[in-house]
């Protein structure tokens, strides 16, 4: 094998948050850095969207996913950034070395920092333990984008789309623009997931949206012919259409973590990061969906940037050593808290907030607790893959913190408002 080609930052995934990394590390003087993508084309989940709105915040304009992904992708190149695609990365080592494959054949890559940028990905039929027929036409939605923008494939003309995530309503604007008229969309919950307003969309288009009805089979043989369902009174009953849409039920693109030297978070799936982004191996960051799914494109591009910045500090001595940190340790209630350690004294570089997800719909008092001391309380309204922030500049907290909990208490009586 070939001497390892030796970098500075070596990022893998160029997607928004790998692509925001990469400019605001070449921005802030770093030489070398080297973005990596397995895809053919780089930009992202993005590319597979071929609606709007994207970019309002980056570019001033409205804009399609993949004219935004060309833009950041032109950015990024602009900035001075090398980003390398069919390049898969096929395991990671301590100190931020890359063991990676490509039409070249494989090669090893040591850079003196890198960053895992690689995303989520939808939970599939098997994940979510759905039964039945095997047909053709059971598809997620990155799966349903990137058969119509990418390959002008038409799957099915009649599906039932599963979920009321904002991807939901994403892939709801790919069947139009294709001529598919879903026959309904789903929804377990006696809610949805995105605020409601959003569920106006499918309903002036004619499509009903059910809540409190689970997909229980699958029918149809070789491709989907109907669906069976359950109902909130227990009744199933089937549902004809030609294909089922899986949305949502994000999980992270965690593979080469868990391959790999850095520790997991079995709350958000993700890599353990303290605020700067920063994994228990010091020379490993993390930005975008991977940390917590799932966020917007622009959200993902916004803290790529900041955690780029971070590493940029870090390569200059500027950024706090990866000594001893508090523990952010979460309470009954709540799925997930990112980050999960933070480096002390707080110096307002990488994440600006816990970044906090629910399960399941609650309302009470979120208190955050310093070794034991109230530091910040707030009544708060939480809603499942809905975002709730905790601004790090609020807590104060003494640089002997050493457990730092956040605490969710229900209210017996609360009522829950404004879904």
């Amino acid at each position: 094998m070939a001497e390892a080609e030796a970098v500075d930052v070596a990022i893998v995934g160029a997607g928004p948050a790998g692509l925001g990394a990469a400019i605001a590390l070449r921005r802030q003087g770093v030489a070398r850095v080297l973005v990596l993508e397995r895809e053919a084309k780089a930009g992202g989940v993005p590319r597979h969207c071929g609606h709007p709105p994207f970019g309002l915040r980056e570019f001033g304009r409205i804009l399609t996913g993949p004219a935004y992904a060309r833009r950041l992708v032109e950015r990024a190149q602009a900035a001075g950034a090398a980003v390398r695609c069919g390049s898969s990365v096929v395991a990671i080592g301590p100190g931020a070395r890359l063991s990676v494959t490509g039409p070249e054949g494989p090669a090893e890559i040591v850079a003196r920092r890198a960053v895992l940028a690689t995303g989520v990905r939808e939970s599939s039929r098997h994940a979510r333990l759905i039964s039945g027929d095997r047909p053709i036409g059971v598809l997620t939605t990155g799966t349903l984008q990137a058969m119509v923008h990418l390959h002008g494939l038409i799957p099915f003309a009649r599906p039932v789309i599963v979920g009321t995530e904002l991807v939901a309503l994403s892939s709801l604007m790919t069947c139009r623009k294709a001529g598919i008229r879903p026959v309904a969309m789903l929804e377990a919950a006696s809610h949805p997931t995105a605020r409601a307003p959003f569920l106006l969309y499918p309903r002036l288009l004619g499509i009903p949206v059910y809540y409190d009805m689970s997909l229980v089979e699958i029918r149809g043989q070789p491709r989907v012919e109907a669906v069976s369902v359950r109902g909130p009174d227990g009744a199933e009953r089937a549902l004809a259409c030609d294909g089922v849409l899986l949305t949502g039920r994000f999980v992270p693109e965690a593979t080469l973590a868990r391959m790999g030297p850095l520790e997991v978070d079995p709350g958000s799936g993700g890599p353990v990061v303290d605020q700067h982004g920063r994994c228990s191996d010091p020379a490993w960051f993390a930005a975008g969906n991977l940390l917590r799914p799932v966020e917007t494109a622009g959200w993902s591009f916004r803290e790529g940037m900041r955690i780029g910045g971070a590493v940029a500090a870090d390569l200059t001595g500027r950024l706090r050593s990866n000594g001893p940190c508090a523990q952010v340790r979460r309470g009954a209630g709540l799925k997930l808290v990112v980050p999960q350690r933070l480096a002390l004294p707080m110096d307002g570089q990488g994440l600006d907030s816990l970044q906090l997800r629910v399960a399941e719909p609650v309302a009470g008092e979120l208190r955050v607790l310093a070794d034991g001391r109230l530091v910040w309380r707030r009544r708060v309204q939480l809603w499942p893959e809905r975002r709730a922030l905790v601004p790090l500049t609020d807590l104060r907290l003494p640089d002997t913190t050493r457990m730092v909990e956040i605490d969710l208490t229900q209210s017996p009586k609360a009522v829950l408002a404004g879904i």
